[in-house]
């Protein structure tokens, strides 16, 4: 296997780009079970799927915050082996119990243990997640590999995005539910050998040093860490203004494509496949483009072409025109996101990572959750019949939501970057 940056990268990032796809296997397995199996032609069928996002995003909010300050107490590696183990026992338990005729259970308690698992394997996650992002620094040397690793890892992740859902389909479909929970579970098996096979420094307290604080007086010193620091407020706030409206793009898209660009519901796709090539050639370009133009800058710039783009994204009328522009307006956000990771190392101390990453897990899906909420109620009801003419350009519901989300993009730019520091 060719070697990406070093060995140890290499082992760390092909098992995370195979379990990425199996999760992304597992998410789509569930909400096609529970919609056409499980809840199949009844009224409560779209309640239960978005339950499994409830119940996802519940265990982040939740469980992260805990979750960061061990995530530095504990040996990151036997916490990242471990969490593989949990995530994997628990998807194949679901498996296995997949195997019992559904008809043989009420359908509540299906629901019921979708959900439990769905939020313990997302608990999980959220040790893993920050564990794992904690020892980049440890596995990579200097800002520029740095930086290299941030851009193949969004480019993994948008791979993985477009491989896991047409895969789960089939899986489900022609072998079965059980099959296709099988294949996540073997994926953090594939994952727990390549962390195992990875050389990651110990990074708890040595035989000899001062006991550690209680679990409180470091979680308090986690946030006093994050309070107190410009940079990371800062990317905070950013991100949270721009997702707010990234949010609200994915809630409406299918009925933008519908209403719109005036295209049939079967032609969804195509979108997604826009965006994740645009992630992926973004991901790929990102780190000569972030090393040119400095980790800061490319923060606010490239947040800031988003939302030109996606402005542009709202005016469209056919699907034709409004598929090179999404992928064009995915590029500087893959961008984006590989330029915050390294910013975000720079400035904080390696002690501190797992706690610091574990602030901006629950906060973002505060806002998201939010965004999902309050995007439904005005669509549906404020915004339901809204028309404007604005400068001769007529504004529908839906398009009026896409443009604010572009200026909220933009907003966050100029937030950055009046508040960033230029170093």
């Amino acid at each position: 296997m060719r070697t990406v940056i070093n060995r140890d990268f290499t082992r760390l990032w092909w098992g995370q780009a195979v379990s990425r796809v199996g999760d992304y296997v597992f998410d789509t397995t569930l909400v096609l079970w529970i919609a056409a199996k499980l809840g199949n032609g009844r009224n409560w069928a779209p309640i239960a799927v978005s339950g499994v996002l409830i119940a996802a995003l519940t265990a982040t909010i939740a469980i992260a915050p805990a979750a960061g300050v061990f995530a530095d107490r504990w040996n990151r590696k036997r916490t990242m082996l471990r969490m593989d183990a949990i995530r994997g026992v628990l998807v194949g338990g679901l498996a296995a119990l997949a195997f019992v005729p559904a008809h043989d259970l009420p359908v509540g308690v299906w629901l019921g243990v979708i959900y439990l698992v769905v939020f313990a394997v997302g608990a999980a996650g959220t040790f893993f997640g920050p564990s794992r992002m904690a020892v980049i620094p440890e596995v990579v040397h200097g800002d520029e590999e740095i930086v290299r690793a941030s851009g193949i890892t969004q480019s993994t992740e948008a791979l993985a995005a477009m491989i896991g859902p047409p895969l789960a389909a089939p899986l489900l479909f022609a072998g079965g539910v059980q099959w296709a929970l099988v294949v996540n579970a073997l994926s953090y098996l594939v994952s727990y050998l390549a962390v195992r096979s990875v050389r990651i420094p110990d990074n708890t307290t040595a035989s000899g040093q001062a006991p550690k604080p209680d679990f409180w007086a470091e979680f308090r010193a986690g946030l006093a860490f994050f309070a107190k620091t410009r940079v990371l407020v800062v990317l905070l706030v950013a991100a949270c203004i721009a997702n707010f409206g990234a949010q609200a793009m994915s809630t409406l898209d299918v009925f933008f494509i519908t209403r719109n660009l005036h295209a049939a519901p079967k032609l969804y796709g195509l979108l997604g496949l826009a965006a994740g090539a645009g992630a992926i050639v973004g991901g790929l370009l990102s780190s000569r483009v972030v090393a040119r133009i400095g980790t800061v800058t490319a923060v606010w710039a490239t947040v800031g072409s988003a939302g030109v783009l996606i402005m542009c994204y709202a005016r469209q009328s056919s699907i034709w025109a409004a598929l090179p522009i999404i992928f064009v307006a995915t590029l500087p956000i893959a961008m984006v996101n590989t330029a915050l990771e390294p910013l975000l190392i720079r400035v904080t101390p390696r002690e501190m990572l797992g706690r610091v990453i574990s602030v901006f897990m629950p906060v973002n899906s505060v806002v998201q959750l939010g965004s999902t909420v309050l995007i439904g109620w005005l669509i549906s009801t404020v915004m339901l019949n809204f028309h404007a003419e604005v400068g001769g350009v007529h504004m529908g519901p839906i398009d009026t939501m896409f443009t604010v989300t572009g200026l909220l993009f933009i907003a966050a730019a100029a937030y950055a970057f009046v508040m960033l520091p230029r170093d």
